[in-house]
Formats: C-alpha cells, structure tokens, sequence
C-alpha cells in the first residue's frame, strides 16, 4: 500500500473515525470536546516559525517535558507547540507548561488537514515523541523543507514486522526523516531495514533516564503519610493499571491484609473514565476504599485508596514503600518503570514488557526489577520486601544505579536537534 492509497482508505474510513470518537466521549465526555481541531479548523492562535513538538499522550508528554523545558531555554526566541491526542495528554501538557507553551490537538493524518495545520504552524522543526508515524504529516513537512526528528525512538520486533508489510508506504515516510534519534543499537538497526537513511540514525538511548526528582516531592510525601498515621503502616501502589489488573491487585491486597492488617493500597488506573468503576469495584469487594480527588481522609480503617487525580502520579508513588507497575499482567507491554526506581522504590511488574525490553532487562539484570504472574506471586513479593529492608534496599540501590549509568541520552537528543535547526 502506498501513500495515496492510504490516503484514500483514510478518507474512506471517516464514518468510522467519527464513530469511535463519538465512542469515546461518550465513555470519557473530555473526547466531545475540540473536534474541530482535529481536522484542523477551530485551531487557537498561533505563533508561526518555532518548534512543534508531537508527543501521543500522557506517557510521551512527561518523557517529552525534560526536553521541551531545555528547548525552551536554550531557544527562548522560537515558541514551541506541542500537539498530542487525547483529552488526558492534553491535561498534563496544560498542567507541565500552562501558556509557556501553545498546544493543540494534532489533526487527523490526511494531506489537507496536515497542510492547514502546517500553514498555521510553519516551524522551523518538527519533533515527535516515540513512534507515533504519520505519513501524511510528515510528506508535508518534507515538502516545506522542515526537518522531521523522531525523538526516543523505540521499534520492537512486532512492530517492524507490522510496518514491514506496508513497506511502500512506510519505507518512503522512514525516508524523509532527518533524524531519528533511538533508545537502541537494535531498534536503529530495525529502522534502517525498513528504509531510513543511515546517516539519518542515531544511537542517543532513553531519555526517560534523564529523570531528575524534585526532593520537595519526598520530603512532601513524608508529610501527607505523617497526617494519616502512617510513617510505619506497610503501603504499597499499583499504578497505571488496565481492565483485568485491578481484580488482581485486589486480590493480592485482601491476601496481604491477612498477614499484614494494617496494609494500605493505592491503585491507580491508567485512565481516568475508569477511575469511578475501580473504586466501585473496590467497594463492592468489601474493601474500605476512599478516593484521592475527594479529600477524604485516610484513617487507620482504609484499606485502599484510589488515586483518581492527574498528574500526581509520581507523588503517589513517592507515598508507597513498593511499587506495581501496571500494564503487564495484561499484554498491554506495560509502563514507565523508571518512575518508581528514580524515587527510590523496589519495582515489581507483571510479565508483559515489550514496550519497555531495553529498560526491563537492565532494571532486571542489576536486582531492580522483580516480575511476578499473578495474585498470589504480587502478595508474596510485597510482603517479603515489607519484611527484608535490606533486600529492599538493594532493589532501591540497583535502580537508581541503573538510572545514574544511563543518563546522557537528554544531551546527545538536543544535540541532534540543534544541528538540525543550525
């Protein structure tokens, strides 16, 4: 399939799109909202000749903050637009940068919503987070000469086969990027045989490495766990979690509250339309649950707490003595473990990692990372680390090493970007 054919199977699949939107917002309202953006009318004003930044959603806009906070400083004359997808990316774009940066919603991939919104746009520089690859959009900033980086790249083995198969449409869109900046020696060499430049590929590594942690965040979290009595109260969170894990991490806390009764959970859904039904669940499940939006308080009584807020993610974390880290016990290739090791947490996941192999395996390698497969395996290692402070301790150790010996790929990524914009 080439690109007019693409083009022409996406025009055709309208009704479909507008469908799942409608889908969507029915389930998450926030989705009803700014539609004409993403055909690109309705658009806010904008400041034309910076720096457009494409980061999907909430994961690629916190890996992206570090890099646009330094884009922002080292560039103070060029304005920086951010786009994303979703109403939540959009929320914590909103809440990371307030009006220091402009934000929009980035069009759908067709020619002439991608050229309107170029035409208002007209950056001297396009950056997308991750692989979020759109042909259209990128055949237009190839054909207004604006240099296109794929920024923290990352192709698994199952996503290279995927593109593979579309190899008239993606070998050429490979081809038109003028930097493509990868976590791996294994990933460049994936985007090479797909048909990007040689000279185009570089080795830069994970920026998500380059997490720095404010200690006002610890200092904080020792706060809010003195006002709920808590300092010596065994806690734990799950975070990020998908439909079929939070029954899960359930279980496992209503085995763990046998032997330690005094243990609180804080579950964290990855995605706020379900933030109502697991704290049903919980309830109905007989546990004394109170949800972290409210301001309720948490008391010796509570059993789980449900962190229903955005963008307090790494405070929740910062609470808890262990951490799950969700998308793993479903194959959903999990998320970003590095969070919780850079505060300092023994990390546990469920098995299904592909999003994250490079991080994992080192993670593993130096004792920072257990997996576990189910119920009964999570409670049993949340309960021996409770108990073994100085095995976990050495997790704690293990991951922030793992951090301190990968971080530079920040750098390495901004250098490539400045010789891009000369």
């Amino acid at each position: 399939m080439n690109r007019t054919l693409y083009t022409l199977l996406f025009h055709l699949g309208l009704p479909l799109v507008l469908l799942r939107l409608l889908w969507r917002a029915w389930r998450a309202p926030a989705y009803s909202r700014r539609i004409g953006e993403r055909f690109a009318f309705g658009l806010p004003a904008l400041r034309p000749g910076g720096i457009w930044v494409h980061a999907v959603s909430v994961g690629e806009s916190i890996a992206a903050a570090p890099m646009i906070r330094e884009l922002m400083a080292r560039y103070p004359q060029l304005p920086i637009t951010v786009t994303c997808m979703t109403p939540t990316g959009s929320e914590r774009i909103q809440a990371l940068f307030g009006d220091s940066v402009q934000h929009c919603y980035l069009p759908y991939d067709l020619p002439w919503a991608a050229a309107r919104f170029l035409e208002r746009v007209r950056p001297k520089l396009a950056v997308v987070m991750e692989t979020e690859l759109w042909p259209n959009h990128i055949h237009q900033c190839a054909r207004r000469d604006i240099p296109v980086a794929l920024a923290n790249a990352r192709l698994s083995e199952r996503s290279a086969r995927g593109y593979a198969r579309f190899a008239r449409l993606t070998a050429p869109m490979l081809a038109e990027l003028s930097l493509i900046a990868v976590q791996t020696e294994a990933e460049a060499e994936r985007f090479r045989q797909l048909g990007a430049r040689d000279e185009c590929v570089e080795v830069t590594g994970s920026i998500k490495f380059d997490l720095t942690i404010d200690p006002a965040l610890l200092a904080r979290a020792t706060d809010l766990r003195r006002q709920w009595a808590a300092l010596e109260r065994p806690l734990w969170i799950a975070a990020s979690t998908h439909a079929g894990e939070d029954e899960i991490m359930l279980a496992a806390h209503r085995q763990l509250l046998g032997e330690h009764p005094q243990a609180l959970l804080i579950l964290v859904p990855r995605h706020p339309e379900r933030f109502a039904s697991v704290y049903e669940s919980a309830v109905r499940d007989g546990f004394v649950a109170v949800r972290r939006s409210t301001g309720e308080v948490v008391d010796a009584g509570t059993q789980v707490l449900v962190g229903d807020t955005m963008g307090e993610l790494l405070f929740l974390y910062a609470l808890a003595d262990v951490a799950f880290v969700g998308g793993s016990l479903v194959p959903n290739g999990g998320h970003n473990l590095l969070e919780p090791a850079a505060l300092g947490k023994p990390v546990l996941s469920g098995p299904h990692l592909f999003n994250f192999l490079e991080i994992s395996a080192q993670l593993r390698d130096a004792g920072a990372l257990r997996e576990v497969q189910d119920a009964v395996q999570l409670a049993q290692a949340v309960s021996e680390l409770w108990g073994d402070p100085a095995g976990a301790q050495a997790m704690r150790d293990a991951g922030l090493g793992v951090l301190k010996a990968n971080q530079g790929a920040l750098a390495r990524l901004l250098a490539g970007l400045g010789r891009l914009l000369g």
